[in-house]
Formats: C-alpha cells, structure tokens, sequence
C-alpha cells in the first residue's frame, strides 16, 4: 500500500506501522489521520497480519494534531479538526477492537494525539528517552484520540485530570511508574525489543487475543452478571475455534501449541 504519511509492512505476521513524517514531526494532519484510518482498517481484515507494531521514524513518536495545518485553515479549523478526529477514531477504534494485538513502541516525545495513540495501543513500550505529555489544553483545546477513555482505565481519573489539566511532562519512568507505558527499554534498543514482542504475539492465538480485548473494552460499563455472560460466550465460541482445539490438545499432550490464528 502506497501512503504520504506513514509506511506499513507485514512481516512474520506483524503488521508494522510507521509514522513516516520525522521533518513534521511526525504530525498528524488530514492526510495523516486518513492514512492510519486505512491502515488500521487494512490490518483488520488481512488474515496474514496477527500483530500489529505501532512506531515512527526520526526523534519524535508524535507531536500530536498538525497546529499548523489548523492555524492555515482559518475559520475553517472546527471543520478540518471533526474531519481529522473522525478519521483518527475510526482508526483507533479498529486497533481497540481487532483481533490482533497492538504494540506501540515510543521513542522520543510523544504529545496529544502521539500520546493518545501510544496509550490506545494493548502494550506500550517506551525507549528511555521517550517523553509524555497531553498538550492539548495548553493551546486551548480538548483531549482527542480516545484519551479521556484510555487514559483513566490505564492510571485512574486522578490521574488522568493531572496530566489533562497541568499537562505536565512525564520521563519514560515516570511513565512506567504511573502506568501509562508497560516497559521501559534502551533507546537503541526499542526497535528491536518491540518486533520481538509484537511477533511474540503474533505466534499466538489471535481470535482469544481478539475476543479477551474486547471483553475488556466493557469491563468497567456492564454489571456483573452482563459481564459474565459475555465470558461464557467468548470462551465457549473459542473452543470451537481450531486454536482453541488445538490449544487443549497441547495441554493434554504436554507440548508447546502451535496457534494459526483460525
């Protein structure tokens, strides 16, 4: 697939995404937002992607939206920013609700919508230099990219009010310290350690992997008894499936499974 914005290629199963704009920052303007709304949604429906590596080339993850592009529009800007969020929803809803799991790996700053991305992802890893703030109310805007909905379920309400209101600047360790990242690894290192987990991944059983994301979507939303029975249908749909069979084959076999996704 051929983009302006960023670059995807599938390899030992891991659908890998890069935000491939280092002289802007890695900005997400317009186009940018389209191009991750196509990308998310391309690596839904390929069977051969069972992971999904989210990174970005240059010194920074993200800068967040494209101020520049929203100052040139004028009085257009409330027009451009709902076309800009709806495409950047649609993009992380597919990543929150797709059967692959998303790894993001965070090098350098990460801020708004960088930030918004990297904490939507399953797992976060940060390299140590990385750097994470909101922004977003610091130039008088509102918090987009699914935020106000990830952010609280990873670090709590407080939390979340802190970074959103004094839009304070955390470290990588900080970042592990709160919650917001899952691990922290040498800068030089991220690349690496990160392809080694979204293939990790990869190698597993994907439609469980699908099915416990989304169950964990509803989590704090539906009541007990809503909650359960949603359970019992994910687990028993997944014992029909042929990871789930083989899966119980291994166990009684005393081997290592051996997962195709189907």
């Amino acid at each position: 697939m051929s983009f302006e914005r960023i670059r995807i290629d599938i390899e030992h199963g891991v659908g890998q995404i890069t935000l491939a704009r280092p002289e802007g920052a890695n900005a997400i303007d317009l186009v940018a937002a389209e191009e991750l709304a196509e990308a998310a949604l391309f690596c839904e429906q390929n069977p051969a992607v069972r992971a999904v590596l989210l990174r970005a080339e240059g010194k920074m993850f993200s800068a967040g939206g494209d101020v520049r592009s929203f100052q040139a529009a004028g009085d257009d800007t409330p027009a451009l920013l709902r076309r800009i969020t709806v495409l950047l929803h649609a993009a992380i809803s597919r990543f929150a609700r797709m059967d692959p799991p998303v790894v993001a790996a965070v090098g350098g700053t990460a801020a708004g919508a960088g930030m918004s991305l990297a904490c939507a992802a399953d797992l976060t890893l940060a390299a140590d230099n990385a750097r994470f703030t909101m922004a977003y109310t610091r130039i008088g805007l509102a918090p987009d990219g699914g935020s106000t909905f990830f952010l609280p379920r990873r670090i709590g309400l407080a939390r979340t009010r802190d970074l959103m209101l004094r839009n304070r600047v955390l470290s990588a360790d900080e970042a592990l310290q709160w919650g917001i990242v899952d691990e922290v690894v040498p800068a030089a290192d991220l690349d690496t350690k990160a392809r080694e987990l979204a293939q990790e991944l990869a190698a597993g059983p994907t439609l469980a992997f699908g099915a416990a994301k989304r169950l964990l979507l509803g989590t704090f939303d539906n009541g007990l008894e809503t909650q359960m029975e949603l359970e019992s249908v994910a687990i028993s749909s997944m014992s029909a499936t042929a990871d789930g069979r083989e899966g119980l084959r291994a166990f009684f076999e005393k081997r290592a499974p051996k997962f195709e996704g189907k």
